[in-house]
């Protein structure tokens, strides 16, 4: 069994509790907070039968490695994960979606990034493994919970894994500034998976050259792109919106 870990965050610890309550091995509160959101959150650790723990400020911040715990953090074990992105491919009903980040390594975009897949329903997030953020305490703050939902595949090669989606009829859509359509003229009804670069970077040349189409993203005023995770955002819930 994996070693346990820890989440930490009014919204990580609530999606745990939310969706694997028995995989909680403890619940550590600040006992000076008193406000109506810890009460909500205790209520709700009680219901579930969890074990909580009070630890002051400092105890939390040393647990969580970070001082914005917000004055919850869990020891959790490690849920069951899907092996690949094979595996999980072969599971998927109706027309995949994926998100797929080539050189993202702020973990604080990385949690975003995988929110928003959450939200927007994407069944995967792929990264290399050189050149990009793992999950770690940070990225699971951010991601409030998603970083628990949404499987996150670093692969080796990216060029290859673009290549192997291809074989299963998925779409690659990478997006560029200077592409000639933008990503509303794009048909994301079909099995798809968007690729976005770095801000500023963008995607490596192998990466833009592994992709069936480029599009762009309009921008009408005086800045010139979009922070990784808004892009994502634009990006899936233009395919939910086509979806739907």
């Amino acid at each position: 069994m994996s070693s346990p870990k820890v989440l930490f965050g009014f919204h990580a610890v609530g999606v745990r509790l939310k969706t694997a309550p028995a995989s909680i091995i403890e619940i550590y509160v600040d006992p000076a907070r008193k406000d109506a959101r810890m009460r909500q959150f205790l209520d709700r650790v009680t219901e579930a039968g969890c074990r909580i723990i009070e630890a002051d400020g400092m105890r939390l911040a040393k647990l969580a490695g970070s001082h914005g715990h917000q004055g919850v953090a869990a020891r959790v074990q490690a849920l069951p994960t899907v092996h690949s992105l094979d595996d999980l491919l072969d599971t998927v009903q109706g027309p995949p979606l994926l998100l797929v980040l080539d050189g993202v390594t702020d973990p604080h975009n990385l949690g975003a990034c995988l929110r928003v897949a959450d939200g927007a329903g994407a069944h995967a997030v792929i990264a290399p493994k050189d050149h990009a953020a793992g999950i770690n305490a940070t990225v699971a703050k951010v991601a409030s919970g998603a970083a628990e939902t949404v499987p996150y595949f670093m692969v080796t090669n990216l060029a290859r894994t673009l290549g192997e989606l291809k074989e299963r009829s998925i779409w690659c859509i990478g997006t560029s500034d200077d592409a000639p359509r933008s990503i509303y003229q794009a048909d994301l009804k079909v099995p798809v998976a968007l690729v976005l670069g770095a801000e500023g970077a963008g995607m490596r040349q192998l990466t833009r050259k592994s992709c069936d189409e480029l599009v762009s993203i309009p921008m009408r005023g005086a800045v010139e792109s979009l922070n990784v995770s808004v892009a994502s955002g634009v990006c899936l819930y233009e395919a939910l919106r086509q979806r739907s």
